[in-house]
């Protein structure tokens, strides 16, 4: 008679396996989003502020951060619960007209950004190595287009968080150059707002570069990535019981990227509050010319740190201005999307990432000047967020797209309450520009 022998142990029924997901397994979509809000021609933005009105408009970051949180958690939710990004729905409840026209001008704005953010990058890099600036466009413009076709979707993912690190050299130079941060505490929180023209005109330009438009396309569709890449994942309105996990997870990632990346810009206007402004240096263009101003004043280190993290912070927005453009356009006209993909299956999705960012490197190479044309982009901006933020809402708040998971009474209030300000930012941009043109 033989003896029974006994089952192995199974190590999955000895060890218990944690409920809840690391902090660093979490970050993901938001994280990249707000990261590459602070891309080079924010860096400029915030720059020319913190040179202009010293630490009195520091508040404004305080300010935005629940709106852009409510905003980007909306288009997340959108993106998690269908399983189609922001542009595949808008094409299944709005006119086919209105869609294509706003994917357009998405597309217009977001290859004038490219150009400008990898012209800063080039000027930043030239300052800090030498060399030809027009190089520099082409060989930031090729590498990051053959990382996005190329580089397989999680391992690429992997780089843009790692890349999210170039944002800490911001904070670096801040508390290099002393700033007196009780003044910036008590301007935070008690600013000294000026109703001039050129105040109004910077409040609307920082909102228009902290609330951009790419940034709801993105993070959309980064979570459809996420359900495709994640082994037994599936939009919510296929698999209801794991909404309660994944709203938690979409909240905190969204309130830590979009804090992360307000933070880091309150770090970049104090410290050139803190340097040019201080010393009557007002008028700054780009982020390169902030750098360099930074040299004499604030020594070798600062202006070095700095520099490099426009490089840093670029190559982080490149991809992502050119993906949600990407993105846009082809859930607009019902193409195969997602960087998920290989070339084969979506070619026509990686070409108008490669054709994006040759024009806007190409932007480099002609007499166009360069804040002439952000401004054109922020205005193109600032006329596409309105509508979209508006249709997001009503597409959020709509049970026969989001089922069960409408948006909550609290979401779609501070959602409207951000579409409101930017609506009055939008107007007031027009209002600046007829004042100028006067």
């Amino acid at each position: 008679m033989t003896s029974e022998t006994p089952a192995a142990p199974n190590p999955q029924e000895d060890v218990k396996q944690p409920e809840r997901p690391k902090l660093l397994q979490v970050l993901g979509p938001g994280l990249i989003t707000g990261a590459s809000d602070d891309d080079p021609s924010g860096i400029a933005t915030y720059s020319q502020v913190g040179a202009q009105f010293g630490f009195n408009m520091a508040w404004t970051m305080l300010f935005s951060w629940p709106l852009m949180c409510a905003i980007q958690e909306i288009s997340a939710r959108i993106g998690r619960v269908t399983g189609r990004g922001l542009a595949g729905n808008l094409r299944r409840h709005y006119p086919r007209g209105v869609l294509v026209s706003l994917v357009f001008l998405l597309l217009v704005a977001n290859t004038i950004n490219l150009g400008a953010d990898l012209g800063a990058m080039a000027a930043a890099a030239k300052l800090v190595i030498g060399g030809p600036q027009l190089l520099y466009v082409a060989g930031f413009a090729v590498v990051s287009t053959l990382l996005e076709i190329f580089v397989r979707y999680s391992r690429y993912v992997s780089v843009l968080k790692w890349l999210t690190l170039a944002l800490f050299a911001y904070v670096g130079v801040a508390f290099v150059v002393h700033a007196p941060w009780g003044t910036v505490a008590a301007r935070m929180v008690a600013p000294r707002i000026e109703w001039t023209p050129a105040y109004i005109t910077a409040v609307v330009a920082i909102l228009g570069t902290t609330i951009s438009p790419y940034l709801f396309f993105w993070q959309a569709e980064e979570e459809v990535e996420e359900v495709k890449e994640r082994d037994g994942a599936r939009p919510l309105e296929r698999a209801p019981g794991e909404a309660k996990t994944e709203f938690a997870r979409i909240r905190l990632d969204t309130y830590i990227g979009m804090g992360i990346s307000n933070l880091v810009a309150v770090f970049i206007i104090v410290t050139c509050a803190a340097t040019l402004h201080a010393h009557g240096i007002t008028d700054i263009q780009t982020s390169a010319q902030a750098a360099q101003a930074l040299r004499p004043i604030a020594g070798p280190a600062a202006f070095f740190v700095f520099a490099l993290g426009i490089v840093g912070t670029g190559l982080l927005a490149v991809p992502v201005l050119a993906g949600s453009a990407a993105y846009a356009v082809g859930e607009a006209f019902g193409w195969h999307v997602g960087l998920a993909r290989k070339f084969s299956r979506a070619h026509a999705f990686y070409a108008t990432i490669a054709a994006s960012m040759l024009i806007g490197a190409a932007l480099n190479f002609t007499p166009i000047d360069p804040i002439k044309a952000l401004f054109w982009s922020a205005v193109i901006n600032g006329v596409v967020a309105v509508p979209v933020m508006a249709m997001m809402l009503l597409l959020g708040a709509n049970q026969a797209v989001m089922g069960q998971f409408a948006l909550t009474r609290g979401l779609k209030a501070v959602g409207w309450l951000a579409t409101a300000v930017m609506a009055v930012a939008a107007v007031g941009m027009f209002v600046a520009m007829g004042t100028g043109a006067s």
